[in-house]
């Protein structure tokens, strides 16, 4: 089986305007080097189809979907909140960036591919229940980890996030669920600003300093997330797969390589072949420099790949 990759045009089509981090340039930066590298006619190629309200709905409150649809502009542009803003093409996107989890999550669960990534934005990490906040209108990853336990009967789930800001909305929208475990690193103090203790056994948090490397990022992955993983035994993994924690990233301060992206990726599929019949679904969170970006992003598809 090829993993699975799946995209969306209307998902370049996004834009919240010049200068602006989280740009339309993200996704074909990781396509260009995909292409580049001779990897992307290996992938299995999938449209995001779009996601329903009811399946939003899992982790977002129903007033909530319906503001964003109302505010959506038929020109120009509008804010939801001081770092997110929406124009005429982001309703439809953020639609197809949540149901690209969706996807993602029937074809490894139903044996269609191996693994799959999706390269998709909005990104995702940061919208709560109730809110929208840092570039994210819908919680993609929480919708597909929802899907696998509400359509699919999956008992539990973890969330892996790499991204150097803390995903807030997916600790919110699995606050109160004892099946999903959320294990996450990031930097601190650095936005949203969040550093909650983490809950043995639900909420595994790792903040990390300004200017932590590998040995740091590292040492939190193998000595706080994965005892408690195996104590867990989830039966499918999602990863919130944000490259931001890299060098040259202009939003933070940590020190990763496409190498810590290798290596985390390649531990948590090892992992999910030996404990999950080898369910594992990435989805794009953050990553500002393009170089590093693409490169990152790479590496972290490539291990994707050798199931």
């Amino acid at each position: 089986m090829q993993t699975a990759y799946i995209t969306h045009p209307i998902c370049a089509a996004h834009d919240m305007g010049a200068g602006h981090p989280e740009r339309p340039a993200r996704m074909a930066a990781i396509e260009d080097q995909l292409r580049a590298t001779g990897r992307y006619d290996l992938l299995a190629h999938h449209q995001a189809p779009r996601a329903t309200v009811e399946q939003l709905a899992r982790v977002h409150d129903p007033d909530y979907i319906e503001s964003v649809r109302a505010r959506s502009p038929s020109e120009g542009v509008v804010m939801l909140d001081p770092d997110t803003m929406m124009c005429p093409d982001t309703w439809e996107a953020a639609l197809r960036s949540a149901g690209a989890a969706i996807l993602a999550t029937d074809l490894v669960i139903n044996g269609a591919a191996s693994r799959a990534f999706c390269n998709v934005r909005p990104p995702g990490h940061h919208a709560e229940r109730r809110t929208s906040m840092g570039f994210c209108l819908f919680c993609n990853v929480g919708v597909g980890a929802a899907h696998a336990l509400e359509e699919h009967g999956l008992e539990r789930v973890a969330i892996f996030d790499f991204d150097v800001h803390f995903g807030n909305g997916t600790a919110d929208v699995f606050a109160d669920d004892p099946r999903v475990m959320l294990c996450s690193t990031y930097e601190y103090p650095l936005y949203p600003g969040m550093n909650p203790p983490t809950e043995p056994g639900h909420q595994i948090n790792c903040p990390l300093p300004p200017g932590s490397g590998s040995d740091e990022f590292r040492a939190a992955v193998e000595n706080d997330w994965m005892p408690e993983v195996r104590a867990f035994e989830p039966q499918m993994l999602f990863i919130s797969a944000g490259f931001d924690a890299a060098a040259s990233d202009p939003l933070a301060s940590m020190n990763l390589h496409p190498a810590d992206y290798e290596w985390v990726t390649d531990l948590l599929c090892d992992y999910a072949t030996d404990h999950c019949d080898n369910r594992v679904v990435s989805t794009l969170e953050g990553g500002y420099d393009l170089p590093a970006l693409a490169v990152c992003a790479g590496v972290h598809i490539a291990r994707l790949m050798e199931a």
